[in-house]
């Protein structure tokens, strides 16, 4: 069963909302546009407040709703931790667009408030106190992801699940790999008030 629930969560990490809210406003393909980013933060450059707010709800959504679905069904952490791992590849590597996705944070912060509310909540406590500090929207997705498996273990205090939040927040890392090196040359995008 997990094997098969890990798929469908790919699957439905996969529909990228981005491009499905920017189709069905008639805005630019966000893929084109701006970062070519399918994601919230892109969609908002393009499209505005109520079109980011749908996208992030959106791919949040398929984020939660698979590992929602994994504890109906009963299984451990690890098991629907690897079901967050899947839904997170999908928005990633989408099989529908060509494996070309958004960053993840948003599906991530979807599987992570499934998989521990409490945990989910600091993650987004974090993100908006360094946003609000900071004002650039990647150093507080980073700073907050960084912060994660420590909330997350201290939380669940199960090392295993632990360990497999820790791979998605690397690989959080590696996706915004574009937008550490504009922050190191003082180029990255600042929150616009």
């Amino acid at each position: 069963m997990l094997p098969l629930l890990i798929i469908s969560a790919y699957l439905i990490g996969s529909i990228s909302m981005a491009i499905i809210i920017c189709r069905a406003l008639d805005l630019p393909d966000p893929r084109t546009q701006g970062s070519n980013n399918p994601g919230a933060t892109n969609v908002l450059r393009i499209g505005g407040k109520k079109a980011a707010a749908a996208t992030l709800v959106g791919d949040g959504l398929k984020g939660f709703v698979p590992v929602a679905i994994g504890q109906y069904l009963g299984l451990e952490t690890q098991a629907l931790a690897l079901i967050a791992l899947g839904a997170f590849l999908g928005h990633v590597y989408p099989i529908f667009f060509g494996f070309k996705g958004g960053k993840g944070v948003a599906t991530f912060i979807g599987s992570l408030l499934a998989l521990s509310y409490f945990a989910g909540l600091a993650f987004i406590v974090t993100w908006l106190f360094v946003a609000k500090v900071l004002k650039i929207s990647s150093l507080s997705a980073l700073i907050a992801t960084l912060l994660t498996p420590l909330y997350f273990y201290l939380i669940t205090v199960n090392i295993e699940a632990t360990f497999i939040v820790g791979i998605l927040c690397l690989w959080i890392f590696y996706t915004h790999k574009s937008n550490i090196k504009r922050m190191l040359s003082g180029e990255e995008d600042s929150i616009k008030s």
